[in-house]
């Protein structure tokens, strides 16, 4: 018994900490933070760009992309700072956006439409890249067959609909771009389309792009009910394939995709996660029925306590937790309890936590882009504490219990450590604050901008510009880069890419996360 009390008042000692935070922040400093972090996503987007482009640095790029091929691949989000377009990080970027919106878009005021903007800049090529052609894979349908002129109404269970779904999912040899530092215009590297089908499957990319594309058409349907409608066919038909056609886009492609965007985690959790989505866009009972028959296989009876572009685990089970929350469906009772053991374990003093915090108060979990797990852990929090509060429950950490507005103190020390509430007074926000990185990895931000340097800046010319001590000449106004190292130590040097880089998947879920801390000035 004695241990129990000790173990309650180190709990509540941890949690008062938290709730009298100091307010690094305000509500406008959030809103202001939450408009740049959507802009970045303007200094990513790879195709012809729109006269209301704001950040008027970048220009057109990628203008043939597919054609080679016979196919239309124009448009699309380069990850990080580089200029190859990855499926798999690009749809989960698509998929933690428009989760954002869904979630916490009431809280967004102004910027909701920029979300949405950034939201479609991706769905647009993501139907590009989803194709269906005649060709080998079978889908059952129950439709009715009017005959014309006649009252005869006739019923068939089995008409076979045939046809081939091909996902591409990249475009651009990594390797050969690798081998240069060239912005985006420029590029003459090769533009090879890589693509996943039933010969060679990719279960986890076109779930992947199943959920981005469900999630999307949730977010779209009430302002444009024709495009969400749209999104949800080709999501659907996107799943089937992937559930069809069973296997990892690792071994289809291979050195193509690993190291750089291996599925180390497998394809069974994007299939969940996917499941999981087209049940949120639906509300078909067959996708529960699919979750509930296939859970067990795909993830749901372990503990995970990371979320991130490959593994998905940890945020379905906090998205499926809803279900039990709202509407008390013991099938999903499982997942609230695996989510309360996601969050125990980042929770200190409570009896599930073994998360690693720097010195300063930072998360910490990888030597490389480590404030993408900070951000996605982040918005599962808010997510989480947000379904905990409509419902009335709390979090079971063994013989204690954490509130929701415990929470959101801790997502909240997290977000202003980002933002500059840190040792190193430094916000991991570029053109966020007084003192941010000047020197990103990052092609076209590093490299002249047409503007000012209209002439050809080749491959090899384009070097001395990574390797140069100056500023990048143009701001990638919003990108939130790699970060601090696990003693708050954080270098400026554009070489050192494991801190120095930004990714479309580190913004994604903090425009959430911003979106809650801006509303709550407003009422939100």
């Amino acid at each position: 018994m004695a241990s129990a009390i000790t173990m309650t008042q180190v709990l509540c000692l941890t949690l008062l900490s938290l709730t009298l935070l100091s307010n690094a922040f305000t509500s406008r400093d959030y809103s202001d933070a939450l408009e740049k972090s959507i802009l970045f996503f303007e200094g990513q987007r790879s195709g012809p760009l729109p006269s209301n482009q704001r950040l008027k640095w970048r220009g057109n790029s990628g203008l043939s992309d597919g054609a080679s091929y016979h196919v239309d691949l124009v448009g699309g989000y380069y990850d990080a700072g580089d200029n190859v377009k990855f499926g798999l990080p690009m749809a989960f970027t698509i998929t933690m956006l428009s989760w954002s919106v869904i979630e916490f878009g009431s809280s967004m005021q102004s910027q909701v439409g920029d979300a949405k903007t950034a939201i479609r800049w991706g769905t647009d090529y993501l139907l590009k890249a989803a194709t269906a052609t005649p060709g080998t894979l079978y889908v059952q349908v129950r439709v009715n067959l009017c005959l014309h002129f006649s009252t005869d109404y006739r019923t068939s269970s089995a008409v076979t609909y045939h046809y081939s779904i091909v996902v591409m999912v990249q475009v651009g040899d990594p390797n050969m771009d690798h081998k240069c530092w060239e912005r985006p215009e420029d590029m003459d590297t090769p533009r090879n389309v890589y693509k996943v089908s039933s010969q060679n499957p990719g279960s986890d990319v076109a779930a992947e792009t199943a959920a981005a594309l469900a999630a999307a058409s949730i977010v779209f349907k009430e302002s444009d009910p024709s495009y969400s409608a749209r999104l949800l066919q080709t999501a659907k038909n996107v799943f089937n394939f992937a559930d069809r056609y069973r296997g990892s886009y690792s071994d289809s492609l291979n050195s193509v995709v690993c190291p750089f965007y291996c599925s180390y985690s497998g394809y069974q959790d994007e299939l969940l996660w996917g499941a999981s989505w087209m049940h949120q866009a639906t509300q078909d009972n067959s996708y529960l029925t699919y979750i509930q028959s296939n859970g067990h296989t795909m993830g749901s009876d372990n503990d995970d306590f990371s979320f991130s572009w490959d593994d998905k685990r940890a945020g379905t089970k906090v998205l499926l937790s809803k279900d039990f929350l709202e509407k008390s469906d013991s099938e999903f009772q499982l997942y609230k309890s695996h989510s309360d053991n996601y969050i125990c374990s980042l929770v200190p003093g409570t009896s599930g936590f073994q998360a690693q915090y720097t010195p300063g108060g930072l998360l910490y979990k990888a030597s490389e882009s480590n404030l993408q797990y900070v951000t996605t852990t982040t918005f599962l929090l808010l997510t989480y504490a947000k379904y905990l509060n409509a419902n009335g429950g709390v979090v079971t950490c063994g013989a204690s219990t954490v509130t929701a507005e415990s929470l959101i103190a801790q997502a909240k020390k997290q977000v202003d450590y980002i933002l500059g509430d840190n040792p190193a007074k430094m916000s991991y926000m570029v053109g966020f604050g007084e003192r941010y990185p000047t020197h990103v990895h990052h092609r076209g931000s590093s490299v002249p901008s047409i503007q000012a340097h209209p002439g050809r800046i080749t491959c090899d010319n384009g070097f001395q510009y990574l390797y140069a001590s100056t500023p990048n000449p143009n701001v990638l106004v919003g990108a939130v880069i790699g970060g601090p190292d696990s003693k708050d130590n954080f270098a400026d040097d554009r070489n050192n890419y494991q801190q120095s880089e930004p990714a479309t998947y580190i913004n994604a879920p903090f425009v959430g996360a911003l979106a809650f801390f801006a509303g709550k000035g407003t009422g939100n």
